[in-house]
C-alpha cells in the first residue's frame, strides 16, 4: 500500500480508538447512573498494569536494548511522559470534566509537539504548516471555549492536568521521532511500557484494585471496559502510533489530535453530553486546519519533485 494512504487510514483509526477512549475511562469509573466503580487512580493503574502485561512477550525478546544507557533513558521518556503520566492525569480530569470537552482539550498536543520540535530539534516548517497550524489552533480554542465552563478552581485544575498530560505527549512525540530511529515502533512500544510496568504493580496493590474487584458492585463491568481500553486504546494504538511517527512527519502525526476531539463528541452524544452549533462550527474549522497543514503541503511538495 501507498505509505501516505497508509499514513493516512492509520490516523483515522487512531483518532476513533483514542476518540472513543474518553468515554471508556468514565465507563471504568462510573456506572450509567452515576454510581462510583473504580478510583481514577485505579482506572490508570490498571490501564498501564493490563497494556504493559499485553506488550510483555514483545519486550522480553528485546531486554538487551535495554543494556545501552542512551536507550535506557530515552525510553523511559517515552514511557513515563508517553503513556504513564497522562493516563493519570487524564483519569484525574474526568472525575469532574465531560469526556467530549477532555478530548477537546487534548488538542493542545501539536501545538506543543511544535514548539519543541521547533525550539529542541530545529526542525523547520512550511508557510502551509504554520497557516495550518494556526487555523487548526483557533478550532481547538473556540472548542475549549464552546465547551462547560469551568465551575470553581478545582475544575481549572482539572483542565491544567489535560493541558500538561498533551505536554507529555509532545515531549514523547519529539523523543520517538528524532532520538529512536534507530528502534522498531514495536520494540519502543513494548520496551517503554515494560519500564513503567513495576510502578503500575505497585500501584494496583496500594490502592486495593483486587479488593475493589471483589466487593465493588458492577465492579468487572467496569473493569471490561478498562481492558478495552488497555489492550485496544493502549498496547496495540501506542504501536501504531509509533510507527505513524516514524513514517510520516511530527505534524501530521500530532494532527491525529486535531481529530479526536471529534470522535470525543460525537460518542459523548450517544451518552446524552451535549453538543451545539459553536462546537460543530470550530469541528469544521479543526478540520480545514488539517487539510491545510498537511494535504496541501503534501501537493506543494509533490510539484516541487515534478518541477
Amino acid at each position: 500500500m501507498n505509505l501516505t494512504y497508509q499514513n493516512w487510514i492509520l490516523l483515522f483509526f487512531l483518532s476513533f480508538v483514542w476518540g472513543s477512549s474518553f468515554i471508556l475511562m468514565k465507563l471504568g469509573m462510573f456506572t450509567s447512573t452515576g454510581a462510583a466503580i473504580f478510583s481514577d487512580t485505579q482506572v490508570a493503574a490498571l490501564r498501564m498494569l493490563l497494556a504493559s502485561l499485553t506488550l510483555l512477550p514483545f519486550a522480553i525478546r528485546k531486554f538487551h536494548l535495554l543494556k545501552s544507557l542512551r536507550n535506557l533513558r530515552l525510553l523511559s521518556i517515552v514511557g513515563l511522559a508517553g503513556n504513564f503520566l497522562p493516563a493519570f492525569l487524564f483519569t484525574y480530569a474526568e472525575t469532574e470534566l465531560p469526556s467530549g470537552y477532555a478530548g477537546m482539550l487534548n488538542s493542545f498536543t501539536p501545538i506543543f509537539a511544535l514548539i519543541i520540535g521547533w525550539g529542541i530539534f530545529k526542525s523547520k516548517l512550511t508557510n502551509y504548516q504554520l497557516i495550518g497550524v494556526f487555523i487548526g489552533t483557533t478550532g481547538i480554542v473556540l472548542l475549549t471555549l464552546s465547551g462547560s465552563a469551568p465551575k470553581g478552581g478545582a475544575s481549572w485544575l482539572h483542565i491544567g492536568a489535560i493541558v500538561l498530560a498533551t505536554l507529555c505527549y509532545a515531549i514523547s512525540l519529539n523523543t520517538i521521532k528524532y532520538t529512536l530511529n534507530h528502534i522498531k515502533s514495536i520494540e519502543i512500544t513494548s520496551l517503554s511500557f515494560a519500564i513503567t510496568l513495576p510502578i503500575s504493580i505497585a500501584i494496583t496493590f496500594v490502592t486495593d484494585i483486587p479488593q475493589t474487584l471483589l466487593e465493588t458492585p458492577n465492579a468487572f463491568q467496569g473493569f471490561s471496559f478498562i481492558a478495552i481500553l488497555s489492550v485496544i486504546g493502549t498496547a496495540l494504538a501506542v504501536v501504531l502510533f509509533t510507527k505513524l511517527i516514524s513514517n510520516s512527519s511530527i505534524l501530521f502525526a500530532s494532527s491525529v489530535t486535531y481529530l479526536i476531539p471529534l470522535v470525543a463528541l460525537l460518542i459523548g452524544l450517544v451518552f446524552d453530553e451535549p453538543i451545539n452549533i459553536y462546537q460543530i462550527t470550530s469541528m469544521i474549522l479543526v478540520l480545514c486546519g488539517i487539510f491545510m497543514a498537511n494535504v496541501l503541503t503534501n501537493r506543494k511538495s509533490s510539484q516541487r519533485i515534478k518541477k
